[in-house]
């Protein structure tokens, strides 16, 4: 079979997937090799790695250049226009690529396909929401008999996703990169002035003030956000009752998109994609909707698209879908995984880094890019904070043995198996784990098993052994504003940097 480059570039985030027919042989973030966080251009260093399983046959692009060029005349985007496009970008400087055919398909089309094409549906609803792609902003779909099927659209300038960039920026943190800690900021709103903010977000920047008058323009917009908003808007709240608000915004409308994406499909399934789609808290409602299942691919922003783009090549010309065994899928530090390393700072209560295996493709880190520590201990979190040079407020992700979820968290819908930290769920025993408990006592898990990951379900299983406890802290292993650790130069950097041990392996 022939090999597919799936490329997504020229916004945010740029990466590419190399798949040999099902084979899916290296994906990976521009980021992680350039040392530019979110970097939106290809990568000389991260086109040679993927170059190294192969040189492919096929090169597929995530979006259509002409039609987006098309929306920035329409929003008068005159600097856009400016930029070459995604084949003369390769034409001019990657030489390595010259002479290869190349085609594209629709950016949210590649969004969907990564979602279906990663999942174990035969049947499902499909819900892109994101910032903007050529001009959809959010989309619905039907996988069903082998077809994946559009059912409705949201065109810019309305965009859900555009809005909470916008209060990102609002409160002073970096649009397109900071939206997550936005998330982790209402939590610290106060609900009564923040719900009463929310109804006048609806007012201003939705076509109706509330979410349920009509689920089908629940994320219709009533002006254009991409300049984001005047710093003199809501002046008379605070920064953490502002995200409380957008945030309520949100996860209503959401909530409200996603029971339309049902009722059009009449699917208990659901995948959910986009940038949009990081939005843990928002997610772990779609459970209350009805929906049995909810897939999340673990990379459903745009970089995740260069998997869907070359995912959905495979399928439109041989009918295969991709094999999908998790997100492990970069660049490899070889060597055993770092168990008796692990376990022996774990016995010293020591915080320290695992670097080993191939990275994850995605935002998080999940077992093998991992700052860990045990989570138990009043003074776990405030000592990562420092470390990582996080704001004091900001908690972190537990890792735990999927057998084990249940004994300690409330999981939404009943789900045991969440391996991509893609939910959040209430800690039933909170106060002996208080570095992994938000400010609302909800906790972003991220379940392990032997098959998802056997090293890391040895060292969880270990653990749990001689301390009673089946979980660990993870967060991202990176220096404050740049990627996460790639290779082991970046792994050596950060313990120097830090002085906090990094095991690369046994």
């Amino acid at each position: 079979m022939s090999k597919i480059l799936g490329i997504s570039s020229g916004f945010h985030d740029a990466a590419v997937t190399l798949i040999d027919g099902e084979d899916i042989l290296f994906a990976s973030h521009s980021e992680r090799y350039s040392k530019e966080k979110n970097d939106p251009f290809l990568n000389n260093d991260l086109i040679n790695a993927a170059l190294e399983h192969g040189q492919p046959d096929q090169i597929v692009f995530h979006e259509k250049d002409w039609a987006k060029r098309l929306r920035n005349i329409y929003g008068r985007n005159w600097r856009a226009l400016r930029e070459p496009s995604q084949k003369k970008w390769i034409k001019n400087f990657y030489p390595q690529l010259k002479g290869i055919p190349t085609k594209s398909y629709w950016h949210h089309q590649t969004h969907a396909a990564s979602g279906v094409l990663t999942s174990e549906f035969d049947e499902c609803a499909v819900m892109v929401i994101d910032a903007i792609g050529e001009f959809d902003t959010a989309t619905i779909w039907h996988w069903k008999k082998g077809q994946l099927k559009q059912l409705h659209s949201v065109w810019f300038p309305s965009s859900l996703g555009l809005f909470y960039s916008a209060i990102t920026h609002r409160v002073g943190l970096k649009p397109m990169e900071d939206e997550y800690i936005l998330m982790g900021m209402a939590a610290y709103g106060d609900p009564v002035e923040g719900k009463r903010l929310s109804r006048q977000m609806g007012k201003d920047h939705f076509f109706f003030h509330h979410a349920w008058i009509s689920n089908k323009q629940s994320l219709r917009g009533s002006g254009n956000l991409q300049r984001g908003l005047k710093k003199t808007m809501y002046e008379d709240y605070d920064d953490f009752t502002i995200a409380y608000a957008a945030q309520n915004q949100v996860e209503k409308r959401i909530m409200s998109y996603a029971e339309h994406a049902r009722d059009v499909t009449g699917s208990e399934n659901l995948v959910f994609m986009g940038g949009v789609a990081l939005n843990c808290v928002a997610n772990s409602r779609l459970f209350d909707l009805g929906y049995k299942n909810v897939h999340i691919m673990p990379n459903p922003g745009d970089a995740g698209s260069s998997l869907g783009a070359a995912a959905l090549h495979l399928y439109d010309t041989t009918g295969k879908k991709v094999k999908w065994n998790g997100p492990y899928l970069g660049h490899n530090i070889e060597g055993p995984y770092p168990i008796k390393k692990a376990l022996a700072s774990l016995k010293k209560g020591e915080i320290f880094g695992i670097a080993n295996g191939r990275a994850e493709f995605g935002p998080r880190a999940l077992g093998n890019r991992s700052l860990c520590s045990d989570p138990r201990g009043p003074k776990v979190k405030d000592a990562m904070n420092v470390i990582k040079k996080r704001q004091k407020f900001r908690p972190f992700a537990p890792m735990i043995l999927e057998k084990h979820v249940h004994e300690y968290f409330d999981m939404p819908g009943g789900i045991t198996n969440a391996p991509y930290m893609q939910f959040v769920a209430k800690c039933k025993k909170p106060e002996e784990f208080p570095a992994i408990i938000h400010e609302d006592g909800t906790s972003r898990v991220q379940t392990v098993n032997h098959k998802q990951h056997p090293k890391l379900y040895k060292l969880l299983s270990e653990y749990n052994k001689v301390s009673g406890c089946p979980m660990l802290v993870n967060t991202s292993l990176n220096i404050k504003g740049q990627p996460i650790v790639n290779d082991v130069e970046d792994a050596e950097a950060f313990e120097k940097h830090y002085s906090v041990k990094v095991h690369i392996n046994d």
